[in-house]
This record gives C-alpha cells, structure tokens and sequence, in this order.
C-alpha cells in the first residue's frame, strides 16, 4: 500500500489552475477516511455507558433512552443512500467535508441541550451529518485502490477503525460521563471534528463521477420515514402489543413507506438506490448479510452495558473499561480478516465469523443476577467480538466489488445503510423482547433475564445469517500469489 494508485476512468480531479495538484498519497487518504468513519461510528456507541446518566438529568423515560440511540441510527441509516449518492455526482470531498461539518455542529448542539427534546433533535441532526459522512469514507478508498489484496487490506483497516470506533465508545463514553458529564461524550465530538475537518480540506483532492444528475431527495426521506415509523411501531409493541392500533398503523405505514420507495426507485430516471444493483449477488446477499449482523451485533454493546450497570452495579468508568478486552478483540480480528481471506476465500471466512458471534450470543444469554465479569461477560463478549471482526471485512469487500465505478458512492453508502439500518430495526425489536421478558420488573434478576433473553434472540439471528450467507453469497476468487494492484 505504498506509493500512488491510479484514479479510475469514470474519477476527475478538476483543478483551479497552475500548478495542477497531484493526487494525495494514500496514507493521507486512508487517514481521513478512517477518522471519519471513526466518529459516526463511535456515536452509535459513546451514548450507552452514559445513557442512565442522561435519564437522571433530563427525566428522560426507559422508552425515551432508546430513542437517544434511534434518533441517530435512523436518520443515519435514512439518509446514507442520499449521502452516497451526493459523493458520487457533488464530489467526494465536498459530500465528506458537508457531512462531517454537520456531525461537528449538531454534536455540540446535543451537549448544551437543557431539555430531552433538544437532545433528540441533535441526535436526528447528527445522524444527517453521519449520513452524509460516513459514504464518502468508503468511496475515498475504492475509488482510490483496484480491487484487490491492497483494497482488501484499505478496508479491513477501515472496518478495525471503524469497529474500534464502537468498541471504544463504551470506554470514552464511560471515562467522560464519570470524571465529567453524560455531555462530553457529544461535545469531544466538537474539537476532533474541527482537526479533521482542517486536515481533510488540505489533504484531499475532489472527485466525482462524469455522469451529472440530480439527487433524488423523495427516495430519501420515503426510507428514511418508513425506518422510522418501523422501528417507532415495534418501540410501541413493548406498551401497547402486537394487536395493538398504537403498534399496527406505525408499522403498516413504514412497510407502506418502504413500498413507496422501491415504487419511486424503479420509475424514477435518477434513482437514489438503482435497482439494477440488487440484480448483483455480490451486492443483494452481502447487504442482506450486513443487515442481519447489525440487527445483532449493534445490540451487544447496548445490553452489556446495561447488565454491568443495572444487574453487576458498574460505575459508568468501570462498564467502560470493562469493555477494552473486548475492543481490542474487534479490531485485530478486523485487520486479520484480510490475511484470512486470503487463505480461506471470503465466503468461506464470513460464515465462520458469523458462526462465531452466534456461539458468543448464547453464550451470554445464560447471564443472570449473581454473574460477575470474569464469569459472565469476558469469555462470552471475546467470542462475540472475534466473530464480528472476522465477517464484517468480507461481508463489505464481497459488497463492494463487482459493481460500476461510477456507482461506488451508493455501492459504499448501501453497505453502511445495510448494517446500521439493521442495528436500529434490531435494537427496536431486541428491546421490546427484553422488556416483554422483565414484564416491568426493575429487580436485577428480571433485568438479567430480559437481557439474556435479547442475546438469545441475537444468536437466533446470526446463525440464520450463517446460512443466508453459505447459500447465496458468490464464492470470491481468491487473489493469486503475489498479486497487485495497480
């Protein structure tokens, strides 16, 4: 991964005049992709350690604090086919720098926030600024290296940043909310952004797809909205039930949405998610797979940082530092899923991460109210965390490759919109089933069980994943000896 790569035919760097600028070197380019990915990734997680924190202070209900995290993943899941689509015809310098300008701003708007209201509404900003972001990281890299073993490498650096990123929001999150407050772990958001931002505007060169037409702004908010009204219905099965109008006209009206939206893509002469795509194995079972990964994984953290505090009496620094071991497990299974790939083909290694992580999942559903973290957390959380290290890389190398350069926005942002629109429909559906099985009980043991039930729902999930991605994933040919990239 040393010296410069060739920019694809369909890429053009325009330039204001003499002396034209070169192309950045790929170190720089790498950088600013995985510091971006870093932050939207980070606050899908910072908020856990500090979410009790934030109920205390703003009186925010149990239901309340679920929408601290789907305020952001929703609007994030919504609006990144927008977002990736916005790389590929405004540039992806501009689309990177907007998004994360936006992320900065609304991160410091959620930290002065006096009333729950306001925090949400930053949260739903934040997730926009994420949206818009968190594409262009991606595209920065494929656009940048051939596919390949040293695309594969770029990415598995991006995906232990990026898993790095939501392991160490329970550590930061959990340091901040105890030697300061629930607010910095929105406002430490405001000087990293701010350093990127700076660096980012010196670093990279603009580049965008030949092909100029409109976004298409309908399809966004249709899928957006219908995300919404999903996991808002099964929010409300928790109170209300599954027969219920409160819980039924939500989720007739996303899956109406969502209807709508595939009704607009396909008539539509500038589709926010082109259809034709879906037609590629390598994109349609790769995303299905990313989804179903999130819908599980996304959660892991969630409850395992309410069982240390809620059921094992954590402070929010020791929950936080109780989930290094398992940081630290995500990212080097990231960076040795390349190495494995290799080897094993990517197929092959995303079966068995997935199988991994469903082991760790019913592992961990056997906690209860008498665990200790040695005994009930680290054996259980380690195997969770190696299995999704080990399938996330392929799952987004296989979800990549294949497709149009001119589409590597979408293609990027459809892989993320994937995996946190999973996360957000999963931790919807994984809270209503916890809080089913505590039936309103606050007691540590009812808590244990309704989390251990979640987790055992989640291990439900990623071994159907296993098969899903066994059956209909293409089997990726392996990289010959030797073999390089232009």
């Amino acid at each position: 991964m040393t010296g410069m790569a060739e920019t694809p035919a369909d890429v053009r760097i325009p330039h204001a005049g003499p002396p034209r600028r070169r192309n950045p070197p790929l170190w720089a380019v790498v950088v600013a992709a995985c510091a971006g990915q870093f932050l939207v990734v980070l606050d899908v997680s910072v908020v856990n350690v500090a979410l009790p924190a934030m109920r205390e202070d703003l009186g925010m209900s149990p239901s309340g604090l679920q929408w601290v995290v789907n305020a952001y993943t929703i609007t994030f899941a919504g609006f990144m086919l927008l977002g990736g689509r916005a790389g590929d015809l405004l540039g992806r310098k501009r689309t990177f720098l907007t998004g994360l300008g936006l992320f900065t701003a609304a991160s410091l708007a959620g930290g002065l926030a006096q009333e729950s209201w306001q925090l949400l509404v930053a949260r739903a900003a934040q997730g926009v600024g994420a949206a818009v972001l968190s594409p262009s990281t991606l595209t920065l890299l494929t656009v940048t290296v051939a596919e390949g073993p040293a695309r594969n490498r770029a990415i598995g650096t991006w995906m232990a940043v990026g898993a790095g990123g939501g392991a160490a929001g329970a550590l930061i999150g959990g340091v901040l909310t105890d030697l300061l407050s629930w607010r910095w772990v929105l406002l430490v958001n405001v000087p990293i952004g701010v350093l990127v931002l700076a660096a980012a505007s010196v670093w990279l060169v603009e580049s965008r797809a030949e092909e100029r037409r409109r976004l298409d702004v309908p399809g966004a908010v249709l899928v957006t909205a219908g995300l919404a009204s999903l996991a808002y219905g099964i929010v409300q099965t928790e109170s209300a039930g599954w027969t219920s109008a409160a819980a039924l006209v939500p989720l007739g009206a996303g899956l109406v949405l969502l209807a709508a939206f595939v009704a607009v893509e396909a008539r539509t002469r500038a589709p926010l998610m082109p259809l034709r795509l879906l037609r590629l194995p390598s994109v349609w079972a790769a995303n299905t797979a990313m989804f179903a990964s999130g819908a599980a994984m996304f959660c892991s953290w969630y409850f395992l940082s309410l069982y240390m505090q809620n059921v094992l009496d954590f402070a929010p620094i020791e929950a936080g530092l109780g989930f290094i071991p398992l940081s630290l497990t995500i990212v080097l299974a990231s960076k040795l899923a390349p190495r494995l790939m290799a080897w094993a083909g990517a197929r092959n290694l995303a079966v068995a991460g997935a199988l991994v992580s469903a082991g760790g999942y019913l592992w961990q559903s056997a906690m209860d109210a008498d665990g200790t973290y040695l005994g009930t957390v680290l054996g259980p959380g380690l195997t969770m965390m190696l299995g999704a290290g080990l399938a996330a890389t392929p799952l987004a190398a296989i979800a990549t490759s294949g497709a149009p350069a001119a589409d590597a926005g979408i293609v990027s942002g459809l892989v993320n919109t994937a995996r946190v629109m999973g996360g957000s429909v999963g931790l919807a559906a994984l809270s209503t089933l916890a809080a089913a099985r505590t039936a309103g009980g606050e007691s540590a043991e009812a808590l244990a069980s309704g989390y251990g039930f979640a987790f055992q729902a989640g291990a439900v999930v990623l071994a159907a994943n296993a098969l899903l991605i066994r059956l209909a994933l293409p089997s990726a040919r392996r990289p010959a000896p030797g073999s390089t990239t232009g």
